[in-house]
Formats: structure tokens, C-alpha cells, sequence
């Protein structure tokens, strides 16, 4: 049986640039609005046969606006950060420089004490790959940006250096299909006409 998995990416509780590493606020009023806009458009999700979410608060609290219930998967939190939670890259940049360029240009590095990239990336796809199949074959995932992107370069057995060319946008979705080891990514757009010349 072939899966299908949407990943829902969560609401943001901050402007980008001030985005934490492993950041564990709640939604702010500005994350709120975006879901109430936006919730027309996803709440048909919540039929999936299983309904994950990443620990987060703001995964968590999308989830429950969007009326999924999920259940919470530790396998979604976001990478360890080590000593570097809690703060922007900015902020470990100017404490840090080298440590930072070096996280930045290879996947196995860990200078923060944490998780490295590569690590990270096989964690997110380790739980994709031990989706139960019998259960159904549609599921919904709330993750922060960070996981779904991950979980793309798993998919697609891409190098992990594609983990920084991927923008995931609060409250999009991104949907794989397939079964352990066999991934694709799958885009739903609405068809477009041809036009008439």
C-alpha cells in the first residue's frame, strides 16, 4: 500500500529573522490570524486516518486549530541545537563565527554540542519510514519549517546541503507518497488552463 503524507508546516510565532533555534514559544496573535485565514483551506486534512504533530507548542496549537488532534511525535522536534537553543543565528553567528561556517558547510558537523544536520535529516526520515501502513493510507503532520525540510531531503535522497536551498513557509503543506525507502514528492496545484494564443 502506498502512503500520503501532507505536512503541514506550522503557524509562526515570530518575524523570521528573530526565529529561534529550537524555539519553543507559543503562537503569538500574528500565528493565530494566519491559521484563521488559512483554515477553511486546510481543515479537510483532519480526515487523514493519523494525525501527527512535532512537540512544539506551535505545532501542537496549529494542529488543534486546524481540528486534527494530533498525536505528538518526538521524532519531529526540531534538530538539537545544543548550547545554541534558544538563540537566532545571528546571535550564535556573533558569538560563534567559526562554529556557525563550520555547521553551515558540512552535515556532520556538531560545534553547538547538538545534533548534527545529517543526524537530524535521518531522525525525520526514520519516522517516515516507519509509518504503519495498515493503519490507513493518508497522514497529516504539523512540524515546524525545519522538520518538513528535512523530511523533503530524505525523500528525495537529496545531499543533505539541499536542507539550506529549501524555503518552507508557515502553514503551507507539502505532500510525499510512497513506502519506506521509496519517497516522492507529490504537488496538488490546481491544473491551469492552456492558453490560447
Amino acid at each position: 500500500m502506498q502512503l500520503r503524507v501532507t505536512f503541514v508546516a506550522a503557524a509562526r510565532s515570530t518575524p523570521l529573522l528573530a526565529e529561534r533555534f529550537e524555539d519553543d514559544r507559543p503562537l503569538d496573535q500574528a500565528g493565530w490570524d494566519e491559521v484563521q485565514r488559512v483554515v477553511q483551506d486546510l481543515i479537510p486534512l483532519a480526515a487523514a486516518e493519523l494525525r501527527y504533530c512535532s512537540p512544539t507548542p506551535r505545532s501542537r496549537a496549529t494542529g488543534d486549530a486546524l481540528g486534527y488532534t494530533p498525536l505528538v511525535q518526538l521524532a519531529l522536534r526540531d534538530c538539537d541545537m545544543g548550547r545554541w537553543r534558544g538563540l537566532t543565528l545571528g546571535e550564535a553567528m556573533a558569538r560563534e563565527p567559526e562554529a556557525v561556517d563550520a555547521w553551515l558547510a558540512d552535515p556532520h558537523a556538531t560545534p553547538h554540542g547538538g545534533e548534527s544536520l545529517h543526524e537530524f535529516i535521518a531522525r525525520v526520515g526514520g519516522w517516515l519510514d516507519t509509518r504503519p501502513v495498515e493503519d490507513g493510507g493518508r497522514i497529516v503532520a504539523v512540524a515546524e519549517p525545519s522538520v518538513v525540510r528535512a523530511a523533503l531531503v530524505y525523500a528525495l535522497k537529496a545531499p543533505p546541503s539541499t536542507y539550506w536551498n529549501i524555503d518552507v513557509r508557515p502553514l503551507s503543506t507539502t505532500v510525499v507518497t510512497g513506502r519506506a525507502g521509496r519517497w516522492n514528492l507529490r504537488f496538488d496545484g490546481a491544473p491551469t488552463q492552456p492558453s490560447r494564443a
